[in-house]
């Protein structure tokens, strides 16, 4: 499964009501650490298609989303659990350490 293109609009129904986990990864487009982990977080959602969702948030977009999860440096990835984050990382990372985060 690809990863989810996140919005206002559809956050509450993808990430805070989902039965199962959702990794979220809040970048924007000119953000060259984004762009570095985009392949990194392709293949995370392939790899753990149907046990956790992947969702990206475009801060430029969607800056009400970026706000109320106090985000400030990107990219930011935020892992979800029964619609709460349960864990965070701040910057460019391993595939490892992104699956070590998913507890």
């Amino acid at each position: 499964m690809a990863e989810l293109t996140l919005t206002s609009g559809n956050f509450e129904e993808e990430v805070i009501k989902s039965d199962i986990p959702v990794l979220v990864d809040f970048w924007a487009p000119w953000c060259n650490p984004c762009k570095m982990m985009g392949p990194v977080v392709a293949k995370l959602a392939g790899e753990l298609e149907g046990r956790v969702k992947v969702g990206k948030v475009n801060v430029d977009e969607e800056g009400d989303l970026a706000a109320r999860y106090g985000v400030q440096s990107i990219p930011m990835f935020a892992y979800f659990k029964n619609g709460e984050i349960v864990a965070k990382k701040i910057g460019g990372t391993t595939i490892g350490d992104l699956k070590s985060m998913l507890v």
